[in-house]
C-alpha cells in the first residue's frame, strides 16, 4: 500500500469516527466556535450526540473571558459535574465518564433521547463558560450499576432526586455510574420483572461493582423472603463476575419529640416488624459483600441538623414528603457512598473543583 494510499484510508476513518459522535450541530460559528459545534443556547448550553448505547468519555474545557461557574447533567438529570468556577480568563479542563443507555431514565420509564444529552448550567441562571468539549467512545470504561428503588433512581422531575442521580459527579474519569433504580420496587418486584435484575446482569462485567438498596418497599415481606431475595441478587451479580456492595436504606425525616429519629417509620421497620438495615447488616456479614450502613449515616446526619434545618435534605416543605430528597439531600447522601466506597478502595474519587 502506498504512503498517499494509507494517509487516504486513515483520513476516511477518521471522518467516519467523527461522524459517529455527530448529531445536528449548532450553526457554524455559533456563540462557542467549532470545538462544541453540537451545542446550542447560551444558558443553559445543551449538546446532543448521535451516539449508539455505551459509554463514552467527555471531556470539557471551561472558561472565558468573565468569571463563571459551570455544572454540566447528562441524560436524566444526572449530575456529572459539579459547580465548577473558573476565573476571568482562566482555562480548566474536566473529564467524566457517562452511561448510555435506553431508556436513558427509570428502567420502566420512557425510552428519552437517543444518544448523549448534556447540559451546561451556570450560576444562578447565568451562562456557563463552555471553551471545548470532546465525547469519545470509552468501551472499557469501569461500571458502577445501581439497583434501588425511587430514593436511588434518576427522578425525571425537579424538585426530586434520587442519591444515585447525584452519585456520577463523584467517580473520577473511567467509571461511569449505570443507575437502574425504579420507583416502587421491592426485592420481590426487582427480580420479577425481566426489565429490572435480567438487564443489570445483561450489562455486568468482571470487576463492575453492583450496589442494591432495596426497602422502602419491602413493606410486606417477612424476613426470610428479604433475606433470600437479596441473596438471590447478590448470587447473580457473582454469578457475572461483579462485586456487590449491600447498602441499607436512606432513612425518612419522622422525628420524636425529643429530636431522634422514629425506630420504626423513620429507620425502615416494616409492617411485619422487619428491620431491614439490621437484616441487610447481618445478611453483608454472612455473604461476605462490603457494606455501606447508608441508614447509620442518614440517621446521624438528620438528627445533626435537627427537625427543622433538615427539611432542606427533603421534599418537606414543597411535597410534605419526608422520604424523597432534594437535590441538596441526594448530593449529601451520594457523597456519603462515594466517600464509603472511596475509604474500602473500591471508588477512586473526583478531585473537587
Amino acid at each position: 500500500m502506498t504512503g498517499t494510499r494509507r494517509l487516504a484510508l486513515l483520513a476516511t476513518a477518521a471522518a467516519t469516527a467523527a461522524t459517529a459522535l455527530t448529531a445536528t450541530p449548532a450553526a457554524a460559528g455559533g456563540p462557542y466556535g467549532q470545538g462544541p459545534r453540537h451545542c446550542a443556547g447560551t444558558a443553559p448550553v445543551t449538546c446532543h450526540y448521535d451516539v449508539p448505547p455505551g459509554t463514552y468519555d467527555v471531556t470539557v474545557t471551561l472558561g472565558a473571558d468573565t468569571a463563571a461557574t459551570t455544572s454540566v447533567t447528562a441524560e436524566t438529570r444526572r449530575t456529572v459535574l459539579a459547580a465548577t468556577p473558573t476565573a476571568a480568563g482562566e482555562r480548566t479542563t474536566r473529564s467524566f465518564t457517562v452511561d448510555v443507555r435506553t431508556p436513558e431514565g427509570e428502567p420502566t420509564g420512557p425510552d428519552g433521547t437517543p444518544g448523549l444529552d448534556l447540559v451546561l448550567t451556570g450560576a444562578d441562571g447565568a451562562a456557563p463558560a463552555l471553551a471545548a468539549i470532546r465525547v469519545t467512545p470509552a468501551p472499557r470504561a469501569r461500571k458502577l450499576l445501581l439497583i434501588g428503588d425511587s430514593t436511588v433512581c434518576d427522578q425525571p422531575g425537579a424538585p426530586y432526586s434520587g442519591w444515585g442521580q447525584q452519585l456520577p459527579r463523584f467517580p473520577g474519569r473511567g467509571t461511569a455510574v449505570a443507575n437502574h433504580a425504579d420507583s416502587g420496587e421491592s426485592t420481590v418486584s426487582y427480580l420479577a420483572n425481566p426489565a429490572l435484575f435480567d438487564r443489570v446482569r445483561a450489562r455486568i462485567r468482571p470487576g463492575d461493582l453492583v450496589l442494591v438498596q432495596l426497602a422502602h418497599n419491602d413493606k410486606q415481606t417477612d424476613a426470610a423472603t428479604y433475606r433470600a431475595n437479596l441473596t438471590a441478587l447478590v448470587d447473580g451479580v457473582r454469578a457475572e463476575g461483579g462485586r456487590p456492595v449491600l447498602v441499607t436504606p436512606v432513612v425518612r425525616r419522622w422525628f420524636n419529640p425529643d429530636g431522634t429519629l422514629d425506630n420504626g417509620t423513620a429507620l425502615l421497620v416494616n409492617g411485619l416488624g422487619v428491620d431491614h438495615p439490621a437484616e441487610v447488616r447481618a445478611l453483608a456479614a454472612r455473604l461476605g459483600t462490603p457494606l455501606v450502613d447508608l441508614t447509620a449515616l442518614t440517621k446521624a446526619r438528620v438528627e445533626q441538623l435537627g427537625p427543622e434545618a433538615s427539611k432542606a435534605l427533603y421534599l418537606t416543605d414543597e411535597k410534605r414528603d419526608n422520604t424523597h430528597t432534594s437535590v441538596r439531600g441526594a448530593t449529601e447522601y451520594a457523597r456519603l457512598v462515594a466517600d464509603e466506597l472511596a475509604a474500602r478502595g473500591l471508588l477512586t474519587r473526583r478531585a473537587a473543583p
